[in-house]
């Protein structure tokens, strides 16, 4: 029996559903080593950090987090407080890290979480600090038994890191370069989710999930790898993110069309509306080439449900650059927008862009930007009037409640359910304050 047998861990994380999926990982690795995991932080033997340095109000809400727990540290010495991900894993700031948390007793990077067991199996050896980061992956975190948040939706990673290097976008440099899941590792796991665990949602992640196997010696796209999943048996859907407009092609589209088990969702981000603004992003493709897709997913799939991601206050966007933006949000019309203000990433090219935009402005054209999103999604509830869409249908407060691919509630009244859990066509035939009902085809 190890040292940690029957003590007591807790994970807190930050940033994107990559980082989620890692923590899920994470608290696999703990269990196995015997620990339980607890809600209170302040008591809990281990507590891992899982960090994210995409923006810098992420970065500064994990580190103001961690030295919180200083004052606890140093009256209880033998608990174990751990810093992994993103954040040491930066090259202008692993050092600084080292030096100003001199209390966190294991500091390790993205590339060696999967050896987290390793590392507290040490730590409880010799009581030393442990401070490694490296710079190429060692192994992976896949198939390792890991303790989900959702009984629902379960994250599969199809692929690691990214190769774009969008010039505000310190991912490549802290997650490396693209590296694909084999296929029949990525369906093998899939399926035992599906028919062993009862899991209706698949959701599939990669900084880019468009350049999955081009890195493979067996070769196979994205649309390759949907089409193989969707000849699992069983009762669920397939989401995915994130999606990049330089590589979504028309295959994809098709394979969304035609297959069932394929959600009918996309997360496609844009960025900008300005195409003098992607080109300073380093983004490969201008607003006429994403507008194109854009039109090519309605015409094939009228009911798709479309977000996107925005970045406001770009360094050198002028007011023009804003209003394209704007413009852009009311043709397409999202069902859901993430906006952000640029956040600057030392060691990331946008970093020593001329133009800097000051917070104050930055701020003044999100919320405008929020204001009118808010707006188009009241006008857009209208479009569901009269539609039929596939639901996974749920039990909420005693009422069926169907779930579209987008995420909207719809109320079934009166249905008398006798299970749950499973997917039915739903035609919404009445829009109330902005809350719709429908009935079960």
């Amino acid at each position: 029996m190890n040292s940690y047998q029957g003590k007591t861990y807790h994970v807190v994380t930050y940033g994107c559903q990559m980082n989620v999926h890692e923590s899920e990982k994470i608290r696999g690795v703990l269990s196995r080593l015997g620990m339980n995991e607890i809600d209170d932080i302040e008591s809990a033997d281990v507590v891992v950090f899982n960090t994210c340095c995409i923006r810098e109000g992420a970065e500064d809400r994990a580190y103001n987090n961690v030295m919180a727990l200083r004052p606890i540290k140093e009256k209880n010495p033998e608990k174990i407080i751990i810093l992994c991900g993103c954040m040491p894993q930066q090259k202008e700031g692993k050092y600084k890290l080292k030096e100003r948390l001199p209390f966190v007793d294991i500091i390790i990077g993205t590339h060696n979480v999967n050896q987290l067991d390793q590392y507290l199996l040490k730590y409880a050896i010799n009581r030393e600090r442990i401070y490694d980061i490296i710079e190429k992956p060692i192994g992976s975190l896949d198939n390792n038994n890991c303790i989900r948040d959702d009984k629902l939706n379960a994250y599969v990673n199809i692929i690691y890191g990214c190769n774009k290097f969008c010039t505000y976008c310190i991912v490549p440099y802290v997650r490396g370069r693209e590296k694909s899941r084999t296929a029949q590792d990525i369906y093998n796991e899939v399926k035992d989710l599906v028919q062993n665990q009862g899991y209706k949602y698949i959701t599939l992640l990669g900084q880019n999930v468009n350049s999955y196997g081009k890195d493979l010696k067996d070769k196979m796209s994205f649309s390759e790898l949907l089409t193989y999943l969707c000849t699992i048996e069983g009762d669920f859907k397939i989401k995915f993110m994130t999606s990049h407009p330089m590589d979504l092609g028309d295959d994809l589209i098709k394979v969304m069309k035609k297959e069932d088990k394929v959600a009918k969702a996309l997360h496609l981000p844009v960025q900008s509306g300005s195409s003098r603004i992607l080109a300073k992003m380093n983004r490969h493709y201008d607003i006429k080439h994403y507008m194109s897709i854009i039109k090519k997913l309605k015409h094939a799939i009228p009911n798709i449900a479309l977000s996107t991601d925005i970045i406001v206050g770009f360094p050198g966007e002028t007011e023009k650059d804003f209003n394209q933006t704007l413009k852009l949000l009311k043709k397409v019309k999202y069902d859901q927008v993430f906006a952000f203000m640029y956040s600057k990433r030392t060691g990331t090219p946008a970093a020593t862009f001329e133009g800097q935009i000051d917070d104050k402005e930055k701020n003044i054209r999100l919320n405008k930007l929020l204001r009118l999103q808010k707006l188009i999604q009241k006008d857009q509830i209208k479009k569901y009037f009269n539609k039929t869409y596939d639901c996974l249908i749920r039990h909420i407060n005693g009422v069926a409640v169907g779930i579209t691919d987008g995420g909207k509630e719809v109320y079934i009244p009166n249905y008398k359910y006798v299970n749950q859990n499973y997917f039915a066509k739903v035609k919404i035939e009445n829009i109330r304050n902005h809350k719709l009902s429908g009935v079960i085809k």
